[in-house]
This record gives structure tokens, C-alpha cells and sequence, in this order.
């Protein structure tokens, strides 16, 4: 059966808010940020919630149907970004205004995105941990993904694990060759996906 999508609106935003974090609880990234895991429990919701909104007031969000898996997307335009990005530090404000790990994880990514290129950005894509290796994501991702062939546009990612890393390599993305590198902590992995003809 395939998985039934819509667009998410305002009024899905604390669900999406909570399937994000159910799907990066023990994240690599996440588990960096906030090491504290009863911490993390308190905070970590906050801190992905800026992500949902960004995506709702700039984006889009794909949503399954039945709730178990989310893509946030961006469509970014060629060129250096006007002015610094809010983003990080609302993070921070919003989630922990004491810890900065939560706005340098912004600052580092956004230090290596891409500008060159108008392009879909996959902000993050979550599976319901009960749910996760079914294929759902690939599917949530499908639609986009098609688009971005017959528009000709690329995409582009950062992967937060290893296992995350080798699900998109799978539908076409490639590593850029440079990680980001936390402090004292793990590797991201920008990743890019040319359109396919």
C-alpha cells in the first residue's frame, strides 16, 4: 500500500514537532547537543520545533497521513544568503539559551550549504521510531525527488548518522566530500543529489 501524503499546516505543527523528536531522541547530533538525556527529554522538542516552523512559514512539510513520517523541505535560490541566518539562535533562545552547542550546530552547517545552485533543501526527515526500516522515508521523499529530475534541480542534505548516510546514497545523493566536524562530538555529512535525466 503506498503511503498517503499531504502537506502539512499550522495545525499539524505539534504533532510534527513530537515525531521529530520521538525520531531523533538518541540521534548522534542530538545526543551532542544535549548529552543529558533527561535534559534532552525536557528540551529537545523546543529545539526541532524552530525547524517545524521554519518549514511552515518558508517551506513545506510532506506528511504521512497516518502520522508516521515527516519531510521538511526548502526550496533554497542560488546565491550568498542575504543577511545572517536567525535560525541557530532562535534555536538556542527557544530550546536552552545557556548551551551553545544548540546554535553551533547551525553555524557550522550552514557554514558548508551550497550556494551556487538553486536547490531543494531536505531540512530533516523523520520515521516514527516504531516504524523505521519500512522504506517510508525513501517514499515520503519520492515525490520531491521526482520533481527535482523533471525540473532539473538539485537537492541537498546533511546526513547525522552513518546509517542516515547510507539511505540517501541509495536514492542518488553523494557525499561532498567535506564533513562537518562537532567538537568533540560526531560527524555530519553534507550531501548532495544531482537531478537525474
Amino acid at each position: 500500500m503506498a503511503l498517503e501524503i499531504r502537506q502539512a499546516d499550522q495545525s499539524d505543527r505539534d504533532a510534527v514537532a513530537r515525531l521529530l523528536d520521538e525520531a531523533f531522541r538518541t540521534d548522534p547530533v542530538s545526543s551532542w547537543v544535549f548529552p543529558d538525556p533527561e535534559h534532552r527529554a525536557a528540551v529537545h522538542g523546543k529545539f526541532l520545533g524552530v525547524f517545524v516552523d521554519v518549514a511552515l512559514a518558508e517551506g513545506r512539510i510532506d506528511y504521512a497521513v497516518d502520522g508516521s513520517a515527516a519531510a521538511l523541505w526548502l526550496r533554497v535560490p542560488a546565491g550568498e544568503p542575504e543577511g545572517e541566518d536567525e535560525t541557530p539562535a532562535k534555536m538556542r533562545a527557544v530550546a536552552d539559551p545557556d548551551n551553545e552547542r544548540c546554535e553551533l550546530v547551525g553555524r557550522l552547517t550552514g557554514a558548508v550549504h551550497p550556494t551556487a545552485e538553486e536547490h531543494e533543501y531536505l531540512l530533516m526527515i523523520a520515521v516514527a521510531p516504531g516504524r523505521q526500516g519500512e522504506g517510508l522515508g525513501g517514499e515520503l521523499m519520492r515525490p520531491v525527488l521526482e520533481r527535482c529530475d523533471r525540473e532539473g534541480v538539485p537537492a541537498y542534505l546533511e546526513a547525522s548518522s552513518e546509517r542516515s548516510k547510507g539511505l540517501y546514497e541509495r536514492l542518488g545523493w553523494e557525499f561532498t566530500g567535506e564533513a562537518v566536524q562537532l567538537p568533540d562530538g560526531p560527524l555530519m555529512w553534507p550531501m548532495w543529489r544531482k537531478p537525474r535525466g
